[in-house]
């Protein structure tokens, strides 16, 4: 956003800037705008020029249907009554062009029948993306719908670029930002805080739950065990003394079965001494024997026969299997599920104690942005006096006097309507009439009176991006003289920053255009027939503005013109100079 403020710029500072602006901001402009079968229009092609482009004709000749056409390609309404009589559709093409050379084309075909179609760079498109679109590529000063200045959205963006606050603006956005970040984490903290809490007794019992039995992941297989162990338990005794009892006590022993077999078999190594050594393997067996003998005495001595540790492992084994069956079906799975539970109770406590931290730097955030935006208030305010007398003497100059401007900056209570441009709501109220209420400038009367208010703002600053198309629909009704000269100095200004094009019956607005254009109407083969011609000879031009001067093209006004032209070029040469 900046604030050309071109009253106040010197020549050489204002051809700098310029430049710098066209480079750094510039946006597209309409380089070609082609027209058929539209209203008293058969066909029309013109190219336009960077600058200030005048349109010059008579009463009727066509030149509003030009503007007519510029608005259809930003948005504009779009009835089968403009259609040309005997025509199945008008269609109207433009080229917007870029700095980098890359175009846009826009296409709008306007069937009889009632249909309309859009196309942006050949592809179909709605009128609501032509008209975003369009906000970005004309301004039109004539017709409401186009005019950025009439959305009072845009008007604290205006006073900021007036006022030169870009340093605060971009404190006080960088600081919204920040408090609304934050701001947006503390709800969504909170938002979990509130639906885990719900939960949380829940899965404080569920914690419970599983810690009063605190189980084991390998537990279930050993108590399986102990309950075989203790469920059998007399058998096992019975067997354990069963087996002893065959190995050692009984007349037939295994022992006793095996001294006799020993003692026979010293018998037949005494015998034959080629029989195979066994002491060996008598060792082990009694050996073996013995070791099975001390398992079975100590396993019978082990063995409980205890009912009640019985009906315990039944229990334990029970608990274990509901467990089970309410948190994974495994023991290994429940254990799990209790280290989940706690992890989320943890997060819980942990997300509140949080939320204290959270709570005060949002607080401290918000604090921030309300003391930055206090101060840019504060500047805004100052600015808006300015502005309201600055504005005063630039629309006295275009012979809109005794107006009253206001500059309202009100700050909004709800903090749900702040944003990043602050706390304030900025609009514009204007009375051209003394004792006249001032009015929203959304709802001023339009016409040329309107299209002077748009100028004396767009004069004292711009948002708008360099390049960008501003139209100015006779922009000088019902003046003459001193006041249609500085009417036709402010456009060629904005021409250096943007592409102007303005239709004008003033010659001393038509004077200062970079390029020149004269719109003609005719009858052929009784039909009215538009045509545009481009001016670009000296000669030609002094025949048109001494037809706006004097209705004709008699010597003394083309003479008129002509000094004109010269005095205008002699006075652009001595500024460059400067």
């Amino acid at each position: 956003m900046i604030a050309l403020n071109f009253p106040r710029r010197q020549i050489k500072q204002k051809r700098l800037l310029a430049w710098w602006w066209r480079r750094h901001l510039a946006g597209p402009m309409i380089r070609f705008l082609s027209i058929r079968d539209l209203a008293v229009v058969d066909r029309i092609e013109v190219e336009f020029s960077d600058g200030f482009n005048v349109l010059t004709g008579e009463t009727g000749a066509g030149k509003s249907i030009i503007v007519g056409a510029l608005g259809l390609l930003v948005g504009g309404r779009a009835t089968n009554d403009l259609v040309r009589t005997g025509c199945e559709k008008a269609v109207i093409e433009g080229t917007f062009e870029h700095l980098s050379g890359d175009e846009c084309i826009v296409r709008r075909e306007i069937s009889v029948h009632g249909r309309s179609r859009i196309f942006i760079d050949d592809a179909l498109a709605t009128v609501g993306k032509l008209k975003e679109l369009g906000r970005s590529l004309v301004d039109i000063h004539g017709q409401h719908e186009h005019q950025e200045l009439l959305d009072p959205q845009n008007h604290v963006r205006f006073l900021d670029a007036y006022a030169g606050h870009g340093d605060l603006v971009s404190k006080v956005s960088a600081s919204y930002r920040e408090w609304r970040k934050l701001q947006t984490e503390f709800r969504t903290l909170m938002e979990t805080i509130d639906s885990r809490t719900e939960n949380l007794e829940l899965l404080e019992f569920q914690l419970d739950e599983i810690d009063s039995v605190a189980p084991l992941e390998e537990e279930e297989a050993v108590l399986v065990l102990e309950r075989s162990r203790l469920a059998n338990a007399e058998r096992l005794v019975l067997l354990a003394a069963q087996t002893y009892e065959e190995l050692y006590e009984s007349d037939s022993s295994v022992v006793s079965s095996l001294g006799k077999i020993w003692r026979n078999l010293d018998e037949l190594e005494l015998i034959d001494k080629s029989f195979p050594e066994s002491s060996e393997s008598r060792e082990t067996v009694s050996a073996l024997l013995a070791e099975i003998s001390e398992a079975l005495r100590s396993y019978s001595l082990e063995i409980e026969t205890s009912p009640e540790r019985l009906e315990f492992v039944e229990e334990r084994l029970a608990t274990l299997e509901r467990l089970k069956r309410k948190y994974g079906g495994s023991l290994k799975a429940v254990v799990k599920e209790r280290d989940d539970i706690e992890i989320q109770i943890n997060g819980i406590e942990n997300a509140k104690q949080t939320s204290g931290d959270r709570e005060e730097r949002l607080r401290h955030a918000r604090e921030v942005f309300v003391s930055h935006s206090e101060q840019l208030s504060q500047r805004r305010a100052d600015s808006a006096r300015r502005l309201k007398r600055d504005f005063e003497v630039e629309i006295g100059e275009l012979a809109i006097t005794d107006c009253v401007f206001e500059v309202r900056v009100d700050a909004e209570a709800s903090d749900e309507r702040w944003n990043e441009l602050g706390v304030d709501r900025v609009e514009f109220f204007f009375s051209a009439n003394p004792g006249e209420e001032t009015r929203a400038l959304a709802r001023t009367a339009s016409g040329g009176e309107l299209s002077r208010v748009m100028l004396a703002l767009k004069t004292l600053g711009t948002t708008d991006p360099a390049r960008k198309t501003l139209v100015f629909d006779e922009v000088d009704a019902g003046v003459g003289g001193a006041a249609a000269d500085r009417i036709g100095q402010r456009l060629g200004r904005l021409g250096e920053y943007f592409q102007v094009l303005s239709v004008t019956h003033a010659p001393q607005v038509a004077v200062h255009g970079t390029t020149h254009f004269s719109v003609q109407k005719s009858v052929q083969a009784n039909r009215t027939v538009t045509g545009i011609q481009r001016l670009a000879r000296d000669e030609d031009r002094a025949l048109e503005l001494s037809r706006l001067m004097t209705g004709g093209a008699d010597s003394i006004g083309v003479d008129t013109a002509m000094a004109l032209l010269k005095a205008k070029r002699k006075a652009k040469a001595k500024g460059e100079s400067r």
